[in-house]
């Protein structure tokens, strides 16, 4: 079942990050990910990518608490060590025992509150070989979203999003979330996300790059999973993917 995508204002984007109906939430949302099997629709994408040098300086934009990642991380050992991890959000609310957790990897974490159509304003002078967008993209209007992947594409090497499949089947799951144990505010996040989320080609024709020879692929990702990633063909091995 196709229906049009629309953005509508998420709950817990609109309360403090310290309400104990917000950490609830986000708990909810590690659930949520697990149930999606989003560690390993990441690391799938990660290996479509083929990388010629594991990233070192990867860029997480909308990454919360940042435990995600750290999963990832953790799931990626030894592969890709000594990563240099700058988590843009609103807030910074990532915990010691994530910091630490990502210490024990070998992995420096740097934490960059900004709005994230501030810093694609002016995305300034750091490059990374890597930005990560999970469950992010689908936040904003067309618009916002190309001059967002502009900045992207003329920051990073690479992107790989994970964002909510835009279909009747995600959309009926997301309906059943509370049979996870999440609260209201993330029963009704999960909604408003599916009906925010992209199908087919949407992300790729949103997609502006900088001038640079880009490998986009955009896919479906069982089981509620929309997919999109880009690389520089020059980061890439060669030869036909895998």
């Amino acid at each position: 079942m196709a229906f049009p995508r629309m953005v509508l204002p998420e709950i817990l984007d609109d309360i403090e990050p310290q309400d104990p109906r917000a950490v609830r939430s986000r708990l909810d949302l590690r659930r949520i990910h697990r149930a999606m099997c989003t560690i390993s629709i990441l690391r799938r994408a990660a290996d479509r990518l083929r990388f010629l040098q594991p990233p070192r300086r990867i860029l997480e934009l909308g990454g919360g608490d940042a435990t995600l990642v750290l999963r990832l991380a953790q799931a990626l050992q030894p592969a890709w060590p000594g990563v240099s991890l700058t988590v843009l959000d609103n807030h910074d609310i990532v915990s010691a025992q994530t910091r630490s957790g990502y210490a024990a990897l070998g992995w420096e974490l740097h934490v960059l509150q900004q709005d994230a159509l501030q810093w694609a304003a002016q995305p300034g002078l750091t490059r990374y070989d890597l930005c990560l967008c999970n469950l992010f993209l689908h936040h904003f209007e067309s618009p916002a979203l190309s001059r967002l992947t502009a900045s992207i594409a003329s920051t990073c090497n690479a992107l790989i999003a994970c964002e909510p499949r835009r279909n009747g089947i995600s959309l009926s799951a997301s309906r059943m979330v509370g049979l996870l144990g999440s609260n209201r505010i993330t029963r009704e996040d999960a909604v408003t996300s599916v009906v925010a989320g992209f199908r087919a080609s949407e992300l790729t024709a949103l997609w502006l790059g900088d001038g640079r020879d880009w490998s986009l692929e955009e896919y479906p990702a069982l089981p509620f999973s929309h997919c999109f990633i880009a690389i520089d063909e020059t980061m890439r091995l060669p030869g036909p993917q895998t």
